[in-house]
């Protein structure tokens, strides 16, 4: 939705009521939706936003002000008549601006802390495992290939296929963990079992 006509005073409490739930006026950064609102609110409010980022920039420094009463107040408005605090508010809008963009972002990791760190991307991958010939002990072969251990690597089902000639391929299916396994190593480690194993191939791979 585009807030670019603040002649209303309802486009100001829309703008109002989005920025509740959310930094931006679309998505997660600032885009041109946010400039385009940004300009022309300055453009419809002139005084109110030069007002505005200039007491953003000087908040702090007001803060610790004493309450002025009497003469001293009277001094203090003689005083302000002298400098011209809204000559040029170019400083103090990208002043404000900055750290208004600054308490987003501390905005937005402290939410991304709080959901915690993501679940390790995984992958079920199915292998096949061809041994030599009909006379290869497929079960010593399959509990060789199960045996193998690694950080991140968990077995799963396996069934053995006819593949012609009296000959039985191993079909295992596994689960790993995409940054810890590598299934160039993990293939190789199946295929030193040179006495039961001819040759291995990823069948099928999916992420889950």
């Amino acid at each position: 939705m585009a807030f670019t006509d603040f002649s209303k005073i309802d486009t100001v409490k829309e703008l109002n009521t989005v920025l509740a739930e959310k930094s931006y006026v679309e998505g997660t950064s600032a885009t041109q939706a946010d400039v385009a609102a940004f300009k022309a609110f300055r453009t419809a409010y002139p005084n109110f936003s030069r007002w505005f980022n200039h007491l953003a920039a000087k908040v702090e420094e007001f803060d610790s002000f004493p309450a002025a009463s009497g003469a001293s107040a009277a001094a203090e408005e003689e005083d302000d008549d002298e400098v011209d605090l809204f000559g040029s508010d170019d400083d103090e809008v990208d002043e404000a601006a900055e750290k208004l963009k600054a308490e987003r972002l501390a905005e937005y990791e402290k939410r991304k802390a709080a959901k915690g760190p993501k679940p390790a991307a995984k992958s079920i991958v199915t292998l096949d495992v061809k041994p030599w010939d009909d006379e290869t002990d497929l079960e010593q072969m399959t509990a060789n290939v199960k045996a193998i251990e690694m950080d991140g690597l968990s077995w799963g089902a396996h069934q053995l296929i006819p593949i012609g000639f009296g000959i039985k391929k191993l079909q295992v299916n596994c689960v790993v963990e995409d940054a810890k396994v590598s299934l160039d190593d993990l293939q190789q480690a199946i295929e030193d079992d040179e006495d039961h194993v001819q040759s291995t191939d990823i069948a099928a791979m999916q992420k889950l």
